[in-house]
This record gives C-alpha cells, sequence and structure tokens, in this order.
C-alpha cells in the first residue's frame, strides 16, 4: 500500500451504515469448530467487492488473539439487510453452516455483530495508505475548511 503523506479524511457521504462483526474462538483446540468460520469471511468479502450495486462499500479486517473483527461500510442499512437474507448469496449457506456447527460444538466458536447507523462521522489519516473508511467513501486532502475535528464532523452530516 501506497502511503499518502499529510494530513487526509474522507469524503462524506449522505447515509452511511457500520457494520462490525467478529468471531471468538472459545475452545483452542477445536479448530474443526472455528476454522469454517473464518474460512467463510473472506469469500463474502469478496463477492461483495465484485458486486458495486450491493452497497458494500469497503471493509478493514482487524485481528486479536482470539479471532478477528471485520469492519465493514455499508451504504445503507437496506443494502446490509438485503445481502443478509439473499438465499443466492455466500452469507446464508454460511449461517447456515455455522448454526449446524454450534449446535454440535456448542461454546467453541462465537460469532457477534453490531450495525450503526452513521449520520456524520469525522476522520483523520496522516501519513499512512488510503484506508478504513477513506477507502470506502474517498480521500480528500486535509483544508482550511476541514483543519479541526469539529468542521470535519460538521461535514460527515450533510
Amino acid at each position: 500500500m501506497t502511503v499518502v503523506t499529510g494530513r487526509r479524511t474522507h469524503t462524506p457521504t449522505d447515509t452511511l451504515t457500520i457494520f462490525a462483526i467478529g468471531m471468538r474462538v472459545n475452545t483452542l483446540f477445536r479448530p474443526d469448530a472455528w476454522l469454517p468460520t473464518l474460512a467463510a469471511m473472506g469469500p463474502m468479502i469478496a463477492e461483495l467487492s465484485r458486486d458495486p450495486g450491493s452497497g458494500f462499500l469497503g471493509a478493514r479486517t482487524l485481528l486479536g488473539w482470539r479471532g478477528p473483527t471485520v469492519l465493514q461500510y455499508w451504504r445503507s442499512t437496506t443494502d446490509l439487510y438485503r445481502y443478509a437474507s439473499d438465499t443466492s448469496s455466500r452469507h446464508r449457506p454460511a449461517w447456515t453452516a455455522f448454526n449446524a456447527r454450534a449446535r454440535k460444538k456448542p461454546g467453541a466458536v462465537g460469532i457477534w455483530h453490531e450495525t450503526y447507523q452513521v449520520s456524520a462521522a469525522e476522520t483523520m489519516y496522516v501519513d499512512t495508505p488510503v484506508m478504513g473508511l477513506a477507502a470506502a467513501t474517498g480521500s480528500e486532502a486535509v483544508g482550511s475548511r476541514s483543519d479541526r475535528a469539529a468542521q470535519r464532523l460538521a461535514a460527515g452530516s450533510r
């Protein structure tokens, strides 16, 4: 990834949904329970990335010692829920398979998610590659009208 020098912020959008999803490995010696869950996310992100009409804007994966968290950026909750319930997408079979494994090995692996409808967002990236919300919506140089966090937050509520 190319480092972009200087101060940058994301390009504000009219609507934004942030979906945080993660898994937690509760029983380390049961990879048969958690490895398929871990392996399911990449193909879903790839599927969404190939479909600009899905409303998926991008994602960022964060790694923790008990499992990953994926921050997903969506145009709207409607788009997110449409994907989650689409029987022709990769999500439904993965969810069905997770539930079947969870019934056979209760407590071995957990999953969680949080959905946020965002009315405004403020970001700052200094000497980093374009990442996070800026990678999802676009990246802009910080100028005189976006020099302070409060200005950026106000601009992010359009």
